[in-house]
């Protein structure tokens, strides 16, 4: 292949346009969430992805794991964990059966302000689809979102 190849261009092109899409959504629930609630996206993910842990088998996650679901390095991870514990919002504490271990899990006040915020990234979210669905090179890459969360 070369750099004039079409189908280059055009896999470039669609890469583009993803990115593209993904940076609209993301500055546009960004904003949202911010005004609302006081919330980074980041922050959210975070919240979101530590209140789906149980304390059953393979029930809460290691900070690897954490900082992959967040889409952030796990130095970075560590700091909005740092950050989200000083606000009251996380907390963490040693494995009981691996003391080398920390977990980290959502407080009540976590929780309430997720709760609260759900509606509003969801919101946010309907509306920067509905937005991009108007440009006609974002509007199939939307449709393709929208077919994730459809039952098959």
């Amino acid at each position: 292949m070369t750099a004039t190849d079409p189908a280059l261009t055009a896999l470039s092109q669609g890469w583009c346009a993803l990115s593209l899409l993904h940076g609209r959504i993301e500055v546009h629930i960004e904003r949202a969430l911010q005004t609302k609630h006081n919330l980074s996206v980041r922050e959210y993910s975070l919240l979101d992805v530590l209140s789906r842990q149980h304390h059953g088998d393979g029930g809460h996650l290691q900070m690897k794991q954490v900082a992959d679901a967040v889409v952030l390095s796990q130095s970075a991870t560590t700091r909005l964990v740092t950050r989200l514990e000083d606000r009251g919002l996380l907390a963490r504490y040693l494995c009981p059966t691996d003391r080398r271990g920390i977990y980290t899990d959502v407080t009540e006040a976590g929780l309430t302000l997720l709760e609260e915020a759900r509606p509003t990234n969801d919101a946010a979210l309907r509306e920067a689809l509905d937005k991009a669905a108007e440009t006609p090179e974002l509007a199939p890459l939307v449709r393709v979102v929208e077919s994730l969360s459809t039952p098959a």
